[in-house]
């Protein structure tokens, strides 16, 4: 199990997320705002912000049930949609006074909240054609979150240890010596679980041993038919 010690603050990376976030949303035009994100082809970049908003505000009104499910996000999607791209920004950006101090509350879940956050953060960057902040310490904490849940299916699937280097960590996931190592930037560590990158982009990346790439790609998610770059 990853050791959230040795990981940067959890509430100082969600907040840094959004306010990259805001930032990049309210400097663009209406236009760009409402242009669909390839990432992310069924939501436009307006339809992702209304989802990080909706659940800051879903949490805090215990709206829980079916919490991280398509219906949940769909709904927090659907209730935002004819509101103004501003006014969305401005509902998440007034629910981080009670929501940031609460993220490291939130035990493993924590990880996951900024994997969900910055994971949209770059599918924003990608539709706007800015990309940056690929090493941040969201990034960090998003991509060893996915690691460990990497190594689990890989063990599942009948490996053993998993051995996990990046640009901005590495750790073996497991007890004794690893059966396979996958070396990868951590960004694209991240990309990958989440399904942003093809079958044939994981198995690209540099494998020794007993490789698994087919396990990446977390439960929740489906990998590109085709290669993605953003």
């Amino acid at each position: 199990m990853t050791d959230d010690s040795n990981l940067p603050d959890h509430s100082a990376a969600y907040r840094g997320v959004r306010e990259r976030i805001i930032e990049l949303v309210r400097s663009a035009p209406p236009a760009r705002q409402m242009m669909v994100a390839p990432a992310t082809p069924e939501w436009r970049v307006h339809d992702v912000v209304a989802h990080l908003a909706g659940a800051t505000s879903d949490v805090l009104a215990g709206r829980l049930e079916g919490v991280g499910s398509d219906p949940w996000t769909a709904k927090q999607v659907e209730d935002r949609r004819d509101v103004a791209t501003e006014a969305v920004l401005d509902e998440w950006d007034t629910n981080s006074v009670q929501i940031d101090p609460m993220v490291p509350a939130f035990g493993p879940a924590s990880g996951q909240i900024v994997l969900d956050a910055v994971t949209h953060e770059h599918d924003i960057r990608d539709a706007f054609g800015v990309p940056g902040s690929r090493d941040t310490d969201a990034v960090h904490i998003a991509s060893a979150w996915a690691a460990e849940r990497v190594a689990t299916a890989h063990t599942t699937a009948g490996g053993g240890a998993l051995r996990v280097e990046t640009n901005l960590w590495a750790e073996t996931f497991g007890t004794g010596d690893p059966d396979a190592t996958v070396r990868v930037d951590a960004f694209e560590l991240l990309r990958g679980s989440t399904g942003r990158r093809s079958l044939a982009q994981i198995s690209a990346w540099d494998w020794s041993g007993d490789a698994r790439p087919e396990v990446v790609v977390l439960e929740i998610f489906t990998p590109r038919a085709e290669d993605f770059t953003g």
